[in-house]
């Protein structure tokens, strides 16, 4: 992987939270974005955050001025609600590459419905599921490899409706909370164990006023052969996590960003060291924004994988 981006032209859309994330990753690797943003408080506060002026009034006022190139890197990082309009403006525009946060849309049924639409630019647009590029992640593949692979995975997606409920989103949003938040976890659980080949999803609906269903379990085994089962409550305590089990240790994903093993014959639980290129970074963003600049593929899930993906995971919540 070439470690000369620093010419890259890059358009970063959105100037909340999660396009700073994406901006520090650039000025870390010597980029300059420019960004494009709607609102004015949002874009003030990231003058503040990161030095870098804002363009105000979105993507289509800005798309006015001036067109996107083959040299045009685009990383959009907008409001679940309104991540597929946004790519629907880019399908006839000349570009480089995007980068479109996850999930891409706001619902399983909108990003589907426009796959046809989308279809021209696909080979070019990837899904930012950042955790696939966390350090924990990267050494527990590594350990996984040297134990001879991966056996079995358990993984659980519960989320902290207690927390969600008063957010204030917009409409559609915490609806689709599953596809929007859950499939982090879901994606990434996947994305080691080979994705689902055979396999049962069982699916429950509880006293939620703003989601159809709040308990989840399943099981199945894998492309790969790696037998997996889940769980998830939504109505009671836990957090999201991955189990992987080899034939020598069991390995922890709780939280996602920390590692740690049990030795098979054991019980104690031991850390695992994590060397990290990423301080006062997001994690899984470095790794994840060079291989979306050096045109490399890697472990980035493309928006045709995505597809295909997102048509399976619906199962869980069906």
């Amino acid at each position: 992987m070439s470690d000369n981006l620093n010419n890259k032209e890059v358009w970063v859309v959105g100037a909340g939270p999660m396009a700073v994330d994406h901006v520090r990753v650039l000025q870390h690797l010597g980029i300059t974005p420019t960004v494009i943003g709607r609102g004015e408080a949002s874009a003030r506060n990231f003058e503040v955050e990161t030095g870098i002026s804002v363009e105000r009034g979105g993507l289509q006022k800005f798309l006015n001025q001036k067109k996107p190139s083959q040299e045009t890197f685009i990383i959009i990082a907008i409001g679940t609600e309104v991540l597929m309009p946004l790519l629907i403006t880019l399908v006839k525009l000349d570009f480089a590459r995007v980068l479109v946060e996850k999930p891409a849309a706001i619902s399983i049924e909108e990003l589907i419905e426009n796959k046809v639409r989308l279809r021209p630019i696909q080979d070019k647009v990837f899904v930012a599921y950042n955790r696939r590029f966390y350090p924990s992640v990267k050494k527990a593949q590594e350990l996984i490899e040297e134990d001879g692979g991966l056996q079995t995975i358990h993984f659980d997606f519960t989320e902290w409706s207690h927390k969600i409920e008063p957010l204030e989103k917009a409409p559609g949003v915490k609806e689709n909370w599953f596809f929007a938040n859950s499939t982090h976890v879901v994606d990434l659980a996947f994305f080691l164990a080979g994705q689902p080949s055979e396999w049962q999803a069982y699916s429950k609906k509880g006293t939620l006023s703003w989601h159809d269903k709040s308990f989840f379990s399943g099981s199945g085994i894998t492309e790969k052969g790696v037998l997996f089962s889940y769980k998830a409550n939504w109505e009671s305590a836990g957090r999201w996590g991955i189990q992987l089990m080899t034939a020598k240790r069991k390995l922890i994903l709780e939280p996602l960003e920390g590692l740690k093993y049990v030795q098979r014959g054991a019980l104690n639980e031991a850390i695992v060291p994590l060397n990290s290129t990423e301080i006062g970074l997001k994690q899984g963003i470095l790794m994840q924004a060079k291989l979306f600049l050096s045109e490399e593929k890697g472990d980035l899930l493309s928006l045709e994988q995505h597809f295909s993906n997102t048509l399976s995971f619906s199962k869980i919540i069906t």
